[in-house]
């Protein structure tokens, strides 16, 4: 540290992922003084092994996929990418973002020096005020904050008694520094992370992919329409779902990995892959940062922190993204950041809601979700009205090529048919469903976007066809394309069809 820097802030932050440093920037619009601490990468999950690198992936892999689906179809041979090019692909993706980071980090430095600090070190809570930073050459140094901002982040969850070397048995912390595709992987986890690599590796053609599933059908949160699309999506790209499978045991034999898995039927199956992907969750890192010796409390299962609205149990402490337990995805984790300094310097006194958060799941096809499904309706007995309109029949889909997919909307059952919730799945289906997230948190009806002159030929005119079915002055009616188009009613576990000639 040099002689007169500064030692007092306003605010200090405990980790640069995407929560922490959105939390450091908005201090800054403040014109607070703030300190970020961050021990490895700025950027977190969000830049390195997370988010960016698996959407890369992603990206690359639907494009390999979709230049074969017109050659192959023509008689022409498989385009394929060696795992050189993809591997230099995630590394140009990751340092760019990574650039960017580190120059704003050395321009703030240089800029605004009497508010922003930069340190490279591992933070740990002292006081309810101070905080230790202890640096990579083992020195330590004690800074003062006003108000502390917890953003520790997770790492991947692992299961008990495997050896997960990140060669054979891997985690996303791994996955992308193999060094080659694999000619088999099993993937431990049919959730949105599991089934997204499961996507991954079968688009691009050269792995042979198991997915072990312990429900009746991956994806069980959604409603069956989306994990039956994308469940046969997988299929026929050549992945094997082990449905309501049980893992007994994995490991490492010969430099291959060994699974059993059992059904519910009480038969087992040993298969051997080359590589084996745990995607089972994460874990929130709160361990030697001083939470115990402050008393700051955990919430359920001690897997978070900052359960009063990003806030913990001592007054001056917040806590955002992965380590307030809430909804681990980086969007979410920015604005908990935002939120807790807006609480702590600009007297926000609305509470962050968390009912109508718009997420994406990079799937065959992708997925993009606002709000209640209808699984959800109906468990809790909402009645709704509902409408779904195919891909089929949306003009830009057919210009694409790409008309596998579906707009579902769901509005309250009465005359105000206020919105409750959209699932999007197909091409762009993630630009999709703004129009409806806004409407959502203005609590509002479909009139307005049902009036708005959308741009031709775009996807999202088929969200204005749905809501005018709802409003029974649509151009495709869906007493005649039966097929392509559902408005009904749902009560009580009812249906009734809203639209007839």
């Amino acid at each position: 540290m040099r002689k007169n820097e500064k030692k007092e802030f306003d605010l200090i932050v405990i980790g640069g992922g995407p929560a922490g440093y959105a939390a450091a920037m908005r201090a800054i619009d403040y014109n607070k003084s703030v300190c970020l601490i961050e021990k490895s990468k700025v950027g977190g999950a969000g830049v390195y092994h997370g988010a960016l690198s698996s959407k890369t992936m992603w990206e690359l892999s639907q494009k390999v996929k979709t230049v074969n689906e017109t050659i192959v179809s023509l008689g022409r041979s498989k385009f394929e990418v060696t795992w050189d090019e993809v591997r230099k692909t995630l590394e140009e993706a990751v340092f760019e973002r990574k650039f960017q980071y580190s120059c704003h980090i050395k321009l703030l430095k240089t800029q605004r020096s009497d508010l922003f600090r930069y340190m490279r070190g591992a933070g740990k809570l002292l006081t309810k005020n101070e905080v230790q930073i202890t640096c990579a050459n083992n020195s330590k140094e004690i800074i003062n904050g006003k108000y502390i901002v917890i953003a520790t982040g997770s790492r991947p969850r692992k299961l008990p008694n495997m050896d997960v070397d990140e060669v054979h048995i891997l985690t996303s912390d791994g996955i992308d520094q193999i060094e080659d595709f694999p000619k088999s992987m099993v993937i431990i986890g049919a959730g949105v992370i599991g089934c997204e690599y499961a996507t991954i590796f079968s688009n691009f053609g050269k792995t042979k992919v198991y997915l072990i599933d312990r429900a009746d059908r991956i994806l069980p949160f959604e409603d069956e329409d989306i994990s039956k699309m994308v469940s046969n999506n997988l299929e026929k790209q050549g992945v094997t779902i082990h449905h309501k499978s049980q893992l007994e045991r994995l490991e490492v034999k010969n430099g291959m990995v060994e699974y059993e898995i059992s059904s519910e039927d009480g038969t087992r199956e040993v298969i051997t892959v080359e590589k084996a992907l745990l995607s089972v969750g994460r874990v929130t890192n709160l361990e030697n940062i001083g939470l115990e010796e402050l008393g700051i409390k955990r919430g359920a299962k001690g897997r978070h922190i900052g359960d009063i609205d990003t806030q913990t149990n001592i007054d001056n402490i917040y806590a955002v993204g992965d380590a307030s337990g809430r909804i681990a995805l980086v969007n979410m984790g920015e604005i908990e950041a935002r939120h807790a300094v807006e609480k702590i310097f600009g007297g926000q006194e609305n509470k962050l809601s968390y009912e109508n958060v718009s997420t994406i799941m990079f799937l065959q096809p992708e997925v993009a979700a606002v709000g209640l499904n209808l699984k959800q309706c109906v468990e809790n007995n909402i009645p709704v009205k509902v409408v779904k309109l195919d891909y089929s029949v949306i003009a830009r889909a057919i210009a694409m090529r790409k008309t596998q997919g579906f707009f579902k909307i769901i509005v309250t059952n009465d005359k105000k048919m206020k919105i409750l919730g959209m699932r999007a799945v197909g091409e762009h289906a993630s630009s999709a469903i703004q129009g409806i997230a806004l409407l959502i948190k203005q609590g509002r009806g479909i009139e307005d976007i049902a009036e708005l002159v959308h741009p031709h030929p775009s996807i999202v005119e088929g969200v204005q066809e749905c809501v005018r079915m709802l409003l029974n002055k649509s151009i495709f009616k869906a007493s005649v394309f039966e097929d392509k188009l559902e408005c009904y009613s749902l009560v009580n576990g009812v249906r009734t069809n809203l639209q007839r000639l």
